[in-house]
C-alpha cells in the first residue's frame, strides 16, 4: 500500500516520516529526491537557471538552495515555475522507487514529498496523510529551522496553498502541535494502515 505524506512548510513531516520509518514503513524521502536532481551538472539546473537567474549557479555550478529558496518561495506563482521544472524529474524516481519496495515486499510504502498535491506523484498514492500545526507553531518552527526572520517566513507559508487544500485531500490528518502527543498521532495512522490493509486482504 502506497501512502503519501504531506504537510504545509513546518508542519513537522519530516518528523512524522522519521517515526514510521521506525515502526518498518519504507520512506520515499521527496526533499533528497529534490536535492538529488540539482546536483551540478543536472540538466535540471539549466532549467531553474533559466527561470531563476544564473547567479542561483556558484563558480563551481553547485545550486545556491538558500538564494532558489528565496526566490522560489517569494510568490506562488514562482512555487509552481519551480515545481513545473522539478516535479516530473522527481515523479520518475518516486515511481522507480515503488517499484523497488513492492518488489522488496514492502506492505508500507511512504511517499514523503512537501509538494506531493500539487504534483502527479499523488496519483501513484492509495491514500493521503497530512501532518496539520497551526500557523503560529508553524512559524516558529520555520523561522528556527532556516534561520529566518518573521517576515521572510511568513512569505515562505504565503506562497504555499491554504490549509483547506490540504485538508480536504486527506484521508487521514495528524496533528503535530502542543496539544497532541505526536506518538498516538503515529498510533492512528497504524490502526488507518492496518484496518485498510485488513479491507484489502479481505477483498482477495
Amino acid at each position: 500500500m502506497v501512502i503519501g505524506l504531506t504537510g504545509k512548510t513546518g508542519s513537522g513531516k519530516t518528523t512524522v516520516s522519521s517515526l514510521l520509518k521506525e515502526k518498518g514503513f519504507y520512506i520515499i524521502d521527496g526533499d533528497k529526491i529534490a536535492r538529488e536532481i540539482t546536483l551540478a551538472g543536472s540538466p535540471v539546473l539549466i532549467k531553474l537557471q533559466n527561470a531563476f537567474g544564473e547567479d542561483i549557479l556558484g563558480e563551481d555550478g553547485t545550486l545556491n538552495r538558500k538564494l532558489l529558496s528565496f526566490r522560489a518561495f517569494s510568490s506562488r506563482e514562482n512555487t509552481e515555475k519551480l515545481n513545473n521544472i522539478t516535479h516530473p524529474a522527481i515523479r520518475k524516481i518516486i515511481a522507480a522507487e515503488i517499484s523497488k519496495a513492492q518488489i522488496a515486499g514492502y506492505d508500507g510504502i511512504i511517499v514523503d514529498a512537501a509538494a506531493l498535491l500539487d504534483s502527479d506523484c499523488k496519483d501513484d498514492c492509495e491514500y493521503i496523510a497530512v501532518v496539520h500545526a497551526p500557523e503560529d507553531i508553524r512559524l516558529t518552527r520555520i523561522m528556527a529551522r532556516d534561520n529566518l526572520d518573521r517576515t521572510t517566513a511568513k512569505i515562505r507559508m504565503n506562497a504555499q496553498k491554504s490549509d483547506d487544500f490540504y485538508l480536504s485531500h486527506a484521508d487521514i490528518i495528524l496533528t503535530n502541535d502542543a496539544h497532541h502527543h505526536l506518538q498516538d498521532e503515529i498510533e492512528k495512522f497504524i490502526k488507518f494502515f492496518a484496518d485498510r490493509k485488513d479491507t484489502r486482504c479481505e477483498k482477495k
